[in-house]
């Protein structure tokens, strides 16, 4: 998948420049020509979080970021490559790291209700690293729709844009059972795999994802652009936290797990307070797949301009 997006990037520019190639400079400033395509290098840092089946806040549980807990946010980073064709559409390949997490017992902070209680009860937690790579196209509408050229006035030093894409991600949930963290996937916690559950089948660990998102480019200088962007990440998962459905019968672990695997999937697929397991007892909820989010400040060096001599 990497080098497909890879391939994608180098086809991409090929084009653009080959349209270059028998294209018109035009001036930037009193100081530089502006190519009409461009590329920039540049780094990213932010603030990234996840709406799962866990935490959330007191209550009844709500949708989107009226059941985020933002005590679990956590630092990215990352770094890109973008094309862009005369400041109006951008292809940007861009790698990310991250960590996501959430935890039931920060119900036990806030004044808990009878809803969340059971929420806190079931106990349970988990994190993951996150390492994504994702090709999006940023358009800008105020070059998209506007001929600077043809205008005696300035373009703006600012942008606004929108952006959407696709991307490929690796995860691997974890759960804290008595300070150790243990690989959640390979236990099948709800009955992924097993014969008794037909429908529920194993999870794949490395998945594909749709970023959208908007942002705001500004321009620093001739050689330097800084951006701020919001990206949610639309997920094909609902097990990005290792919990979707219903509690298992714990017996049929025994069918096909024994010693130290046995033991931490009975105790890792049920966690509540009272350990009293009702087969077919709501665990989670399938009816929306898990989603992670980002906020993001970018810098980047602009090249391809070219000074007036």
């Amino acid at each position: 998948m990497k080098k497909i997006i890879f391939l994608g990037f180098v086809i991409f520019s090929c084009s653009v420049i080959s349209q270059h190639a028998s294209g018109q400079y035009y001036f930037y400033n009193d100081d530089y020509y502006d190519n009409p395509v461009l590329f920039e290098v540049g780094l990213s840092t932010g603030a990234i979080n996840c709406l799962t089946d866990l935490g959330g806040n007191k209550g009844i549980g709500k949708r989107f970021v009226k059941d985020l807990n933002t005590g679990y946010t956590h630092i990215s980073g990352g770094a890109f490559i973008t094309a862009s064709y005369k400041n109006a559409a951008m292809l940007r390949v861009e790698a990310m790291f991250g960590k996501l997490s959430a935890d039931d017992g920060v119900l036990s902070k806030v004044d808990v209700t009878d809803i969340a209680n059971t929420r806190f009860n079931r106990n349970c937690n988990f994190r993951t690293n996150i390492s994504e790579y994702s090709a999006v196209v940023e358009l800008h509408p105020l070059f998209m729709f506007i001929n600077w050229e043809s205008r005696d006035e300035d373009p703006p030093r600012y942008s606004p844009y929108l952006l959407g894409g696709v991307g490929y991600y690796s995860f691997n949930p974890q759960g804290n059972l008595n300070g150790r963290w243990i690989d959640l996937q390979p236990l099948s916690t709800e009955g992924q795999g097993f014969k008794e559950y037909p429908n529920r089948k194993p999870y794949k660990l490395k998945q594909m994802n749709f970023p959208l998102g908007l942002g705001i480019k500004y321009e620093l200088s001739t050689l330097f652009n800084i951006r701020a962007e919001y990206v949610y990440r639309i997920l094909t998962t609902d097990y990005l936290d290792d919990m979707s459905t219903t509690y298992i019968d714990q017996s049929v672990y025994q069918n096909y797990f024994s010693g130290i695997k046995l033991a931490n999937a009975i105790a890792m697929s049920d966690r509540q307070f009272n350990k009293v397991t009702v087969a077919g007892g709501k665990r989670g909820s399938p009816k929306q797949n898990d989603a992670y989010f980002s906020f993001n400040l970018k810098i980047s060096m602009i090249l391809g301009r070219e000074r007036i001599r």
